[in-house]
């Protein structure tokens, strides 16, 4: 067409002697993308020369040409196909050979995955009226336009003959060039769409040709067939509903009367029939708009239009074809928020449940995938546990193509600790432990070692991963490994009571000798965090800690700054765990361990997780005679920060302080410490009250309320002393108020046990256990 304008112009001039000349230069070959295809991209210089060899006119224009290459299997001999396609393509020269053998290789390597790519419509079955006998020409378009003026018949044949020519990429172009064939197309389809599905059908297979190539996108959304395709999908599933109507009007009626039996089958059979054709309509029509929905701007109006409810009624249909594009298409809008909202108002969840399990490989691949983007709503998770995925999904973790998505999905509602516990009614915990131990020295992947870090903080599944050897081929295997993520899965599983906490007494000092200053502050956190849980009456961590020198090393870890502050807490609980030995406490005592511990303690008392466990461990060692009078004497920093997080609004260190608090004044260890916290409590919880005294004093009126010589009432440090000058109130009395505020603490710690509950950390809490609390 360039040099057609440029001799055009020229031939104004007739005096002039012209030359036309062309020259082709191949820029770059290249690989299709999706097919096994040669992409040679080139350019076509133009111009023209006057008389005397001089350039008077030129333009250049850029092209590509598609090589496809269907004989290339695995089995193909690359340099013969090289060779040949050189041979018979002029716009390849032979110097480019080697490098049409590099690309022919790399095309018969190339891996396609299952559900990856995109999913492509089944070719169309020939139904009646779309049979044709003849061939299309490129040449002959203009009369294949002039049939679309025919009646419906004619119209079909000569829509037919055009579809030939789209299916073959090469003729798109010359196809958009025609103007006249695409609106004609267009008019046609808008106007007797609701007459003739064939007819429907096979127009907007032409268009979905052109919808292949992004370039041609603009021509597509130009005649607005995106927003016909939409309007023709949603009167196709109401006529269907309707068809739906029909059948079951005509069977509930059947029975009774033998003459209509007959005409029964006859529309059921009626029904099947036109049910193909409708869902060749749909299937094309759907494939398209997945096409135009690259475009995000396009998926939004889509989506304005409500495609997703239009999709999501399509999956109830059977054909399988259909339901790879439907799947295919939901998978991909369910990324944006708004789209997944659509998807969970309109039960999609239980659509996909009947497809898993499934025979189609694909369809099977896409739902998962489809599951796995809508499982990151809670919500969602919730949905498959109820339609009963959970077993399905364990099942498919021997399927090796669909492992790797159903195990996700199985992490996501692993996260849950509702649902953690209903693994143990499947298979899944049998074959994780399986594909654990079978990983040989190989790294476990993060997908299989995640979900079993949180099934193992159940405690049914954790003791079902140790039946048999195997808490003992796990703590081999991360010993050996050093395996950062499966400790944490055994130190998961070691915190729970029962029958699984006394199965670590043969595996405490391999975990004590781990805990070194060499060692990775990872690895050694797992393995301390291990030992801590352990909170066993018959182990001796005397020794433990003496045999493995252990003392040193968390006196080190104590101090601010030394290490991350998740190892430092753990190396708190670890001394707080250990504490409630006797022996063991009064070794700590002397190491200079507790001094180390308050002056964490001033450095982290703004963090609530310290603070509640460095109280905890003071706690534990109030009980023993040992280390009480270093607490109280020698350390007074220790029953001072006590008394003040009384005043703390952090409920988990008031109950400390509370039980603190309990132990002076039941035993009676220290009568002045336990009248100054007594006191200190009831000004906290009357604190008020005391206000709405000391704002009265001045009130002559008033003076019936205290004694007229107590001007500076609550005016001193609040010592017990200062409360018995009230008149109204006596010793009694405090002590009744103070221990009736106490009272709520009563459960956070079980003070009838010989062992007594330790704090959750947000590393410990077990939601599938009991709370603390208890209603009466």
């Amino acid at each position: 067409h360039t040099v057609c304008e440029m001799l055009r112009c020229v031939f104004l001039c007739p005096y002039l002697f012209i030359i036309p000349q062309s020259k082709v230069t191949v820029d770059r070959l290249d690989v299709h993308p999706t097919e096994k295809a040669l992409v040679i991209h080139y350019e076509v210089e133009a111009s023209i020369l006057g008389e005397g060899g001089g350039h008077m006119l030129g333009d250049r224009k850029e092209g590509q040409k598609i090589v496809r290459l269907k004989s290339l299997s695995p089995s193909t001999d690359v340099g013969a196909l090289a060779k040949k396609v050189v041979d018979e393509c002029k716009l390849i020269s032979p110097s480019h050979l080697p490098q049409v053998e590099q690309l022919l290789y790399y095309l018969q390597n190339r891996k396609s995955f299952p559900g990856e790519g995109k999913v492509k419509p089944r070719e169309l079955t020939p139904f009646e009226g779309m049979e044709l006998n003849e061939e299309a020409s490129i040449t002959r378009v203009d009369e294949y336009v002039e049939l679309l003026y025919e009646d419906i018949p004619e119209k079909i044949r000569g829509s037919a003959l055009i579809l030939q020519l789209a299916r073959n990429p090469d003729n798109l172009e010359e196809l958009l060039n025609n103007e006249a064939a695409l609106g004609a197309l267009a008019r046609v389809l808008r106007e007797d769409w609701k007459q003739s599905v064939e007819l429907a059908t096979i127009i907007i297979y032409i268009f979905f040709c052109f919808s292949s190539f992004s370039q041609f996108h603009g021509v597509v959304s130009h005649y607005k067939i995106g927003a016909l395709c939409m309007s023709v999908v949603e009167h196709e599933l109401k006529k269907h509903d309707i068809w739906l109507e029909d059948l079951h009007k005509k069977s509930k009626s059947a029975p009774e009367n033998g003459s209509l039996r007959k005409d029964q089958g006859k529309a059921l059979r009626k029904y099947q029939g036109l049910l193909a054709k409708q869902e060749q309509l749909l299937r094309v029509s759907l494939y398209l708009l997945l096409n135009l929905a690259e475009d995000t701007r396009t998926e939004l109006k889509m989506r304005n239009k409500n495609i997703v409810t239009l999709l999501v009624k399509v999956l109830e249909r059977d054909d399988e074809e259909l339901l790879v594009l439907v799947v295919s298409f939901l998978k991909k809008l369910s990324i944006f928020l708004e789209n997944k909202n659509d998807m969970a108002e309109m039960d999609t969840v239980e659509r996909l449940a009947r497809l898993v399990p499934c025979d189609h490989e694909d369809l099977l691949n896409l739902t998962l995938r489809l599951l796995l983007n809508l499982s990151f709503d809670s919500g969602l998770r919730a949905k498959m546990v109820e339609v009963g995925l959970l077993p399905k999904l364990s099942a498919l973790l021997g399927d090796e193509n669909n492992r790797q998505v159903a195990m996700r999905i199985l992490y996501h509602i692993s996260i849950d600790d509702r649902y953690k516990g209903m693994f143990v009614y499947t298979d899944c915990i049998p074959q994780l432990m399986q594909m654990v131990f079978e990983n040989g020295e190989e790294e476990i992947e993060p997908e299989l070692i995640s979900i079993c870090i949180n099934l193992a903080a159940n405690i049914r599944n954790a003791q079902l991963m140790c039946e048999g050897n195997g808490l003992k081929m796990l703590m081999k295997r991360a010993l050996k490994m050093k395996d950062c993520l499966l400790m944490k899965m055994i130190r998961n599983i070691s915190q729970h009571d029962g029958l699984t906490k006394p199965l670590f007494i043969d595996y405490v000092g391999d975990l004590a000798a781990e805990i070194r200053a060499d060692e990775e502050e990872e690895w050694v956190l797992e393995c301390l965090g291990t030992l801590a849980n352990l909170t066993l009456p018959d182990l001796d961590w005397e020794l433990v800690l003496r045999e493995y020198n252990l003392v040193p090393y968390l006196k080190d870890r104590l101090k601010p700054g030394s290490a991350e502050d998740d190892l430092i807490l753990e190396v708190v609980i670890m001394i707080g765990t250990v504490s409630i030995d006797d022996a063991c406490a009064a070794m700590l005592a002397k190491s200079g361990i507790i001094p180390a511990l308050i002056e964490l303690l001033n450095a982290k008392q703004e963090d609530d997780e310290f603070v509640c466990q460095i109280v905890y461990v003071f706690y534990q060692m109030v009980f023993h005679q040992a280390t009480r009078d270093v607490i109280i004497k020698d350390t007074p920093q220790a029953t001072h920060h006590t008394q003040n997080s009384v005043f703390k609004k952090n409920s988990r260190d008031r109950f400390l302080s509370n039980f603190f608090t309990r132990f002076f004044i039941s035993q009676e260890y220290d009568e002045e410490w336990g009248r100054k916290i007594q006191s200190e409590k009831f000004r906290f919880h009357n604190n008020q009250w005391l206000e709405m005294v000391e704002s009265r004093q001045a009130d002559d009126a008033e003076v019936y309320f205290y004694d007229n010589d107590r001007t500076d009432l609550f005016y001193s440090t609040g010592t017990h002393k200062n409360l018995e000058k009230l008149t109204c109130i006596t010793d009694e009395h405090i002590l009744f108020l103070t221990d009736l505020f106490c009272r709520d603490s009563n459960d956070f710690f079980d003070q009838t046990s010989s062992s007594p509950g330790r704090p959750a950390t947000a590393y410990g809490f077990r939601p599938d256990e009991q709370p603390f609390y208890q209603y009466s």
